[in-house]
């Protein structure tokens, strides 16, 4: 695409979202804080899962674990119990590891350059950026689902197979650099629009995965026996009873569970571990 071609087609492109956002900003709970701390739980609970289910949840955990310190020192149990609902788990007991290290490393300031975010155990250039922009309203250049759902839209119609490599440098070029923060808002809200009027723009693109069915699956296995291991000790027969579980598949999932270090054995029991 030409240079002077592709700069009006951006333009265009930043308009479009500007004025899309001025008439359906969405009043969301995080918007209203610049609390490094709340933006990172936020931004852990948004991977991979509706806005709806997050809502309902955020206020909660944050009144449950008000700062960073006290999710740092948090039993793994009650930040499992408390995140109940969002699914995969890994996320919970990353961001308690966060915490833990930034706690350690960093006096319990969440970090705000990208190295030291990226350095945190489970946070990719996509949480990070995000931290930098609703946290620090500082211009990191990222791509999450909706950022790349617009973007495939407007400027790759036709096209397959999309690599995040072409969709960044036009990212990096539409970026609002005075005001990151608002700019990323109303692209949020804007890709988040285009799903729920057209057929996803994102199966166009390289990096694109189905979810795969949590019914029946071995992530729900995995997520009853948690929870019944947050309520109190078990042996194994109670967890196979209880859940109506193949033998073999609550073995395999408490197996990985162990070794994920979600899990430990005391005795004939199983328990979360700490």
């Amino acid at each position: 695409m030409q240079k002077a071609k592709l700069q009006f087609k951006i333009k265009k492109f930043q308009q479009l979202v500007r004025d899309f956002y001025k008439n359906n900003k969405r009043n969301l709970p995080w918007r209203h804080t610049r609390n490094p701390y709340h933006i990172l739980v936020s931004e852990v609970m948004l991977q991979q899962t509706q806005v709806s289910r997050v809502m309902g949840k955020y206020p909660a955990f944050l009144k449950r674990f008000p700062t960073i310190q006290s999710l740092a020192q948090a039993p793994l149990a009650a930040v499992l119990k408390e995140w109940g609902g969002l699914g995969y788990n890994r996320r919970a007991k990353f961001l308690k590891i966060i915490a833990e290290e930034i706690v350690l490393r960093h006096s319990g300031k969440v970090p705000s350059n990208l190295p030291e975010l990226i350095a945190l155990p489970g946070v990719g250039e996509s949480t990070a950026g995000g931290i930098l922009a609703f946290a620090y309203n500082k211009p990191a250049v990222f791509i999450e689902t909706n950022i790349r759902r617009a973007f495939l839209h407007h400027f790759f119609p036709n096209q397959k197979n999309v690599p995040d490599s072409k969709i960044l440098p036009l990212v990096e070029k539409s970026l609002n650099r005075t005001n990151p923060r608002e700019w990323y808002y109303a692209l949020f809200d804007y890709g988040t629009h285009l799903t729920e009027t057209m057929p996803n723009p994102n199966v166009r693109s390289l990096h694109y995965t189905r979810q795969s069915k949590f019914k029946g699956s071995f992530r729900e296995v995995r997520g009853e026996i948690l929870r019944a291991l947050i309520l109190a000790p078990r042996t194994f027969a109670y967890l196979v009873h209880l859940n109506g579980l193949d033998r073999m598949v609550c073995r395999q999932a408490l197996r990985a569970l162990i070794h994920e270090g979600f899990v430990r054995r005391r005795g004939k029991s199983y328990i979360i571990a700490e």
